[in-house]
């Protein structure tokens, strides 16, 4: 008996990369999944329902155990429909993994509205899509034992940064915020939420230069398989994760990492309005050596979805 069996889950970005990695995963240990894909190329333009119904005839060999959707997941109806479709065959709703994201890769003197736009829509409102209505079906349960699961996508761009991904870094660092929010807001319904940085060699990684990715490429190529990433979203979807929420796990190859919440290291405090001489000397004195030695990230910035 598979860790997930009986759960039902939907996936977005279900049909390539990490999320296929992830929809087949869930499925071998005993999940039904509702697999979202809207198809699209790297820069999200196109669709194509190709991945989305091919990941379910692959899986669907034994019986129902996929249920393929092609919609745009940044269009509210679309998470209100996979919701319903979890519910309408497989009887529940259990776990929500958000993987589907786009880039659009610019300096940000070069990035237009455009771009900035299409990259924060699919990513923030394409998760908001989902957890909405998958939040408040499981509010209307009154489960708070019900052992429900949100994982998110984030990335190391949003994380620490990336130069060249300013529209990328800000929607999956905004996606840290909403995922700490749902943790919080959704406890007392049985709802975990955490988010996964991946690193893996998926066709968003492959857009991007080599002369602008950060570290070396691994000599083992298996690290690099989307498919290492798949057993950390198995657990997070599990029973067995119910202590952890409101975190940030990265994977990259065989790594596997946990984030700590941001936290305040040091405070200057004065008992009258500051002067910004005395301000500028209290910030250097205190804060300037604890910032130059913190830590650099210990995944390059190859992970990214």
């Amino acid at each position: 008996m598979g860790i997930l069996e009986g759960k039902v889950a939907i996936i977005t970005g279900g049909g390539r990369g990490i999320g296929a990695s992830i929809t087949r995963a869930f499925v071998k240990e005993g999940a039904s999944v509702v697999v979202n894909d809207l198809g699209s190329t790297e820069d999200g333009t196109g669709l194509d329902a190709g991945p989305a119904t091919d990941i379910a005839a692959e899986l669907n060999v034994n019986g129902l155990r996929v249920v393929a959707d092609g919609g745009d997941i940044a269009d509210v109806a679309t998470g209100e429909r996979l919701v319903a479709a979890a519910i309408e065959n497989f009887g529940k709703l259990d776990i929500v993994v958000n993987v589907a994201g786009i880039l659009r890769d610019r300096m940000i003197f070069n990035l237009e509205e455009k771009d900035w736009d299409a990259v924060i829509r699919v990513h923030m409102k394409g998760v908001y899509s989902t957890v909405r209505p998958a939040s408040a079906y499981w509010r209307e349960q009154r489960n708070p034992e019900g052992n429900y699961r949100i994982i998110n996508f984030t990335s190391v761009s949003g994380l620490h940064g990336s130069p060249g991904q300013p529209n990328y870094a800000a929607a999956k660092m905004g996606v840290v915020g909403l995922t700490q929010s749902l943790a919080q807001g959704l406890a007392r319904y049985g709802v975990t939420a955490n988010a996964i940085a991946p690193g893996a060699a998926t066709r968003l990684v492959a857009t991007i230069p080599d002369g602008k990715k950060m570290g070396e490429a691994p000599a083992d190529e298996r690290a690099m398989s989307p498919d290492n990433i798949a057993p950390v979203a198995v657990y997070l979807a599990s029973d067995r994760s119910d202590w952890m929420s409101g975190r940030v796990v990265a994977a990259a190859g065989y790594k596997v990492g946990l984030y700590n919440v941001p936290e305040q290291i040091a405070e200057i405090s004065g008992d009258e309005p500051w002067a910004v001489q005395d301000l500028a000397t209290e910030i250097e004195s205190t804060f300037r050596p604890l910032a130059e030695g913190l830590a650099p990230s210990p995944f390059s910035s190859q992970t990214k979805k």
